[in-house]
């Protein structure tokens, strides 16, 4: 009955009139049903759920999204080559986040690379289309026009890592001052006399939080700081590599490094082991993020903690809500939508 009911009297699909035919109800409450109202009577939501059932009724998703001006998806835009999302984990596990979140839901999620000025004019006109309920921006910069193009068209968005401390979008973001403090004071404890630092690239705030936190841990514990030990490196395994030899070719009795990544960790090791330096004998190395790169270095890498996945579902769970909330930004306040999550020193081997 059921399989001869899942196409209706005519052999086609069961229309909604169809179902409150059968519930012996109208069809807005049926409607109002299958959308979830809670202006039902429970009596009158289960004679529509076994109607809907008999007759194999398929809500016709698309027309209710198009109804109610939604698209039913999301992009998740990354303003870097692909080279480089798919090299680090940072981006692996963001995204993994993010899609164990988005499972719950029935939107889709778009995967959209933003890194060169060409791609960055597509996703402009694709999102002025307005076909995407919303964004998610990971791995921003300072000057990375796209949040304010976001703003402009009133697309709900959420950033992962402030672009400075007067962030007007919401965002989710690690502790990367206490992070880069932790790393510097687990140093310091270990008996390390001179502390240098490979940081990321001084246009991400976060990589700057980092630096102040790795100042300020050296100060508190009456160092002096050597602005010349905090080298800027792009968080890639080659800036790594760069940064680490120009430590030791200006000062060689460097016996600590605290890397702003796993990735550039892993560079530092490598100029490190080919100069003849034992980890952590010699040199005491810190990385950042907890990757799987950390676990499976050779020694195993301390390194802080940034809750990644658990960032990339909180950057959903506040993307959902402004989506919800189409009020002017302006309008709502910021107090709840600059979410921070704790960072947290992992100690292995390499320290």
């Amino acid at each position: 009955m059921a399989v001869h009911g899942a196409r209706g009297r005519s052999g086609k699909r069961p229309t909604l009139e169809e179902v409150a035919a059968r519930a012996g109800v109208g069809r807005g409450t049926v409607s109002r049903v299958i959308n979830g109202s809670p202006r039902v009577s429970d009596a009158t939501r289960a004679a529509v759920e076994a109607a809907v059932a008999e007759l194999g009724y398929v809500p016709n998703t698309a027309a209710r999204a198009l109804a109610a001006n939604r698209t039913d998806a999301i992009a998740l835009v990354v303003p870097e080559p692909e080279t480089r999302f798919f090299a680090e984990p940072y981006f692996s596990d963001m995204l993994r986040g993010v899609g164990a979140a988005l499972s719950d839901t029935e939107m889709q999620l778009l995967l959209i690379f933003a890194g060169s000025d060409r791609e960055r004019r597509r996703l402009a006109q694709y999102l002025a289309a307005h076909r995407v309920d919303g964004v998610l921006l990971v791995s921003v910069h300072a000057d990375d026009p796209l949040p304010d193009l976001l703003e402009q068209l009133e697309i709900p968005a959420v950033i992962s890592g402030r672009r400075s401390a007067e962030e007007t979008l919401p965002s989710v973001d690690s502790d990367n001052y206490g992070g880069g403090r932790a790393a510097v004071e687990h140093l310091l404890a270990r008996g390390c006399r001179t502390v240098a630092h490979i940081a990321g690239r001084l246009d991400v705030f976060g990589a700057q939080r980092r630096i102040d936190g790795y100042r300020d841990a050296l100060r508190d514990a009456g160092r002096e700081v050597d602005e010349d030990l905090i080298v800027p490196g792009d968080f890639t395994e080659a800036g790594g590599r760069r940064a680490m030899t120009e430590l030791l070719d200006h000062h060689p009795a460097v016996d600590a490094v605290f890397a702003g990544s796993d990735v550039m960790a892993a560079g530092a090791r490598q100029v490190l082991r080919e100069a003849g330096r034992r980890i952590p004998d010699d040199v005491a190395l810190v990385g950042y993020d907890d990757s799987a790169i950390a676990r499976h270095m050779d020694p195993p890498l301390t390194s802080v903690r940034q809750p990644i996945e658990e960032m990339g579902r909180a950057m959903l769970d506040l993307l959902l809500g402004e989506i919800a909330d189409r009020r002017p930004a302006a309008s709502r306040g910021l107090e709840k939508r600059q979410v921070v999550l704790p960072a947290k020193l992992m100690a292995r081997a390499s320290s």
